[in-house]
């Protein structure tokens, strides 16, 4: 990862800061058919994700496709592309290439330039870089160009950019700055349930809101039925963000990304988990190609304050679980001992007016009775027992989480804990819960339908209060609940 320290400066020439803003493309690339993506965001410091393609434009939809072979129980015996084809050129693939990039940002108002030094992107990890930008204003916005080239040469010093791609992104309020606060949070991003021509609908619909972050909480792609190898795992990421709906909202909302199951392998997985039907590639690939493909520093469970009135907490639920089969009880674990004492001691830490643990899968629920990957769920009783408990003693604390495709809010009948389900992607995606099944010990509302939440922070008559906001697909609210802080 590049830091901003090598920055070659700032220059003070507003008509240059002017003039290089727009996005622009020239005849022979590399470019950047799958944007770019800020993350995570502190007050001071930013991820710059980026990635370099072959081609300004993903792959056409109606392009040949992979087939996979099975044999006897489906086990997976192959995977076959048209004849004198690669997985670079099946439908909607954007493929990357080598060639270098450098991040240009400013504030607002335009009066400083600064750059990063250009860096070659990595073949190694699909074409990708990332920055870390240094030194920043809190709650301020920047503006961002992020530039490539080809690499010819040793230095490749005196060609002019071949795409640049401008967007920007908001820092977080210092810690003692009670400012106003708006994070979205999203789950359940299936290819197929993609319900319009640009993508998904709730990206515009998010970016109406002009949040100051978003959260997605995992099953970013579903690799299960394709990802059959790395090549495969990492086309599912070329399609998905090279959507439009996709490429515009990332390039505007700074975002935190946290993987499920299916995104880190497959359905309701776990490390030491065999399942020959997912051919060559394996959970440890999958743990290697996440922070490859989203702006990640060294750990993927992490805590970040917005603000005196805001920290969230998100966490890692694949990485240390045991087998979700295993009998339940004290050494039955899904967070490992190294990140619950760390969430519990930074909790305690923390000053904060609201504190909110976004999870990829459900602490309360309540969930259907078959499943068993969750800590609302029977088969990790113990440690969501142990959990809960913690939390409840928390003043102002709640749990928003992903991974269900209904929404919800619930309230656990013993602990008292307060949870906020998102709700998955699309409306095509929504199912697994019956409308009718509404139960009142649990649920404060329940819609089985698509779209996101919305959180806002903000002081009323100088009292911090939290409303969450359900809404559907096209940005409507269907549910509200304020929160006032203790």
């Amino acid at each position: 990862m590049q830091r901003s320290r090598e920055v070659l400066g700032c220059l003070m020439c507003v008509p240059l800061v002017l003039a290089v803003w727009a996005s622009t493309a020239l005849a022979d690339g590399p470019y950047q058919a799958t944007g770019f993506k800020v993350g995570e965001v502190t007050d001071t410091t930013a991820n710059v994700w980026t990635r370099l393609t072959l081609r300004s434009e993903r792959n056409a939809p109606d392009a040949p496709m992979a087939k996979i072979v099975t044999g006897k129980n489906n086990r997976v015996t192959g995977v076959v592309y048209p004849e004198g084809m690669t997985v670079s050129d099946v439908r909607d693939a954007a493929p990357g290439t080598a060639g270098q990039v450098r991040i240009r940002y400013s504030t607002t108002d335009r009066d400083r330039l600064s750059q990063t030094a250009w860096a070659d992107v990595d073949a190694k990890r699909d074409f990708t870089h990332q920055f870390q930008l240094e030194d920043l204003t809190p709650n301020t916005r920047y503006r961002l160009l992020v530039e490539c080239r080809a690499r010819e040469g040793r230095s490749g010093e005196g060609q002019t950019p071949s795409h640049s791609l401008s967007g920007g992104f908001v820092t977080a309020p210092a810690p003692d700055d009670p400012a106003r606060v708006v994070f979205t949070v999203s789950t359940g991003q299936i290819y197929g349930s993609r319900d319009c021509p640009e993508g998904y609908k709730i990206y515009p619909s998010m970016q109406k809101l002009d949040p100051s972050f978003f959260v997605h909480t995992g099953d970013i792609v579903y690799y299960d039925k394709l990802a059959k190898t790395e090549a495969l795992a990492r086309y599912h990421w070329q399609r998905t963000y090279s959507l439009p709906t996709n490429v515009e909202f990332h390039k505007r909302v700074a975002a935190y990304f946290i993987k499920d199951d299916h995104d880190t392998w497959q359905n309701d997985c776990w490390p030491t988990m065999r399942n020959e039907k997912m051919y060559q590639f394996t959970f440890k690939q999958g743990l290697a190609i996440f922070p490859e493909q989203v702006p990640m520093r060294e750990k993927t469970y992490r805590t970040r304050r917005w603000g005196k009135d805001l920290q969230i907490w998100m966490v890692e639920g694949r990485d240390f679980r045991s087998d979700n089969k295993m009998p339940d009880g004290p050494d039955k674990t899904i967070w490992g001992d190294e990140q619950k004492a760390w969430f519990k001691r930074t909790v305690r830490e923390s000053d904060a007016a609201f504190r909110v643990l976004i999870s990829p899968t459900p602490m309360v629920g309540p969930d259907r009775d078959n499943k068993g990957d969750n800590h609302a769920n029977k088969a990790f009783t113990h440690e969501g027992d142990e959990l809960r408990k913690f939390i409840a003693s928390q003043k102002n604390m709640v749990t928003v989480c992903g991974d269900r495709h209904w929404q919800y809010v619930s309230v656990h009948p013993k602990t008292k804990v307060r949870e906020y389900s998102c709700g998955p992607a699309s409306d095509k995606h929504a199912g697994g819960w019956q409308q009718e099944d509404n139960r009142p010990e649990y649920h404060q509302y329940l819609n089985v339908t698509g779209g996101f939440l919305s959180a806002t922070v903000e002081r009323v008559e100088d009292t911090p209060t939290l409303i969450f906001r359900h809404h559907g697909v096209d940005g409507n609210v269907l549910n509200k609940d304020r929160l006032i802080a203790e």
